[in-house]
């Protein structure tokens, strides 16, 4: 049996716009020890294979993180079989707050050597002595004491759209960055309760492990992140504190939480929370866009793309040959991207 996809892009998109079911997206996470990753990884793809299921996997020795896509009616099976590992078994199943089924069009299973990218080197750090996890109700009531710190600990541009009240950015384009800066925004503050969210819950739980790793006594965690707590907070009626959108990595880029618009398109400043890419390929470039200056610019981020986007086919590949785009996300406060949204 093939382990890997050989069906063209595509015809996966042509072939999911077909489908007359459908689809609920869900992500999970797991920290436990897997001695083969690399037959885990296989295993994983024939069973979910066989059940349709599409997204984003990843497959490391510390554990499992991902983002799927399940067909409706093999939701019950899906479950069996994850429930049939023992590292799994019980595992919650984050699912989607705002989803319209097209989230991922193909499943990717990847081997890596983390999880979720942490630049951690200390032999000594281990992710057994963690933080506490906060439900909902317990998140609510712990936030509303004003001695107690609220940290963000998702990239800068994932806050710009949306976070809680009173939370703290650390601002990064990576998590790997975030951890160090953490401990030293908050070095003077070792006794306070620090809780710690981020979208699924899998980077803040090793948060507040590297915190109490640090020296910090009292660090707390949302259990389920984001997507569990606004779930919970409307099945029971609590009071939501989330203002925005939660930034999603698939094709939905995010999911409304609540109607507060807190952000701004990156090239008229007018309020909006939608992220786009930039549709030069040779950009891509991740920023916020509203829908007067997405017709105005053809989907890009600037004059310059927009008018690489009218070059004929071939003009454009050769554009692209040699270009490292790296991590094209708009970060306005770091300056680090060319002057390119009217600015």
């Amino acid at each position: 049996m093939t382990l890997h996809n050989r069906v063209s892009a595509d015809e996966l998109k042509r072939r999911l716009a077909a489908e007359t079911f459908k689809r609920i997206t869900i992500s999970f996470y797991q920290y436990a020890r897997i001695d083969d990753p690399k037959a885990f990884r296989d295993q994983l793809y024939t069973a979910l294979d066989q059940l349709q299921v599409f997204g984003r996997i990843y497959v490391a020795h510390e554990g499992i993180n991902a983002q799927v896509s399940v067909p409706e009616h093999h939701i019950e099976a899906f479950r069996s079989y994850l429930y049939s590992i023992p590292f799994l078994d019980g595992i919650r199943l984050n699912v989607a707050v705002e989803d319209h089924g097209k989230s991922f069009w193909v499943l990717r299973i990847k081997v890596r050597e983390k999880i979720v990218a942490d630049g951690i080197t200390d032999p000594a750090f281990d992710m057994v002595r963690k933080g506490k996890y906060l439900d909902a109700k317990a998140f609510n009531e712990l936030a509303a004491d004003p001695d107690t710190i609220i940290v963000d600990m998702r990239n800068h541009y994932e806050y710009e759209v949306g976070h809680f009240e009173r939370a703290i950015e650390v601002p990064s384009d990576t998590f790997r960055e975030q951890l160090p800066m953490a401990v030293d925004m908050l070095k003077d503050q070792k006794d306070k309760n620090i809780v710690m969210y981020c979208t699924g819950g899998i980077r803040c739980e090793k948060a507040s492990a590297y915190l109490l790793h640090n020296g910090f006594n009292n660090v707390y965690h949302l259990e389920g992140g984001i997507i569990e707590y606004t779930n919970k907070a409307r099945e029971q009626g609590l009071p939501n504190k989330f203002k925005g959108k939660n930034f999603v990595f698939d094709e939905r880029l995010g999911e409304r939480i609540s109607n507060d618009i807190i952000s701004h398109c990156h090239q008229c400043g007018q309020p909006c929370d939608t992220h786009t890419n930039c549709k030069n390929d040779g950009c891509h470039l991740l920023f916020i866009q509203c829908e007067a200056c997405a017709a105005q610019y053809e989907g890009c981020c600037s004059e310059a793309c927009q008018s690489v986007l009218h070059l004929p086919a071939a003009e454009r590949e050769k554009l692209r040959k040699g270009i490292d785009k790296g991590q094209m996300i708009f970060n306005k406060s770091k300056q680090r991207l060319r002057p390119r949204l009217n600015e």
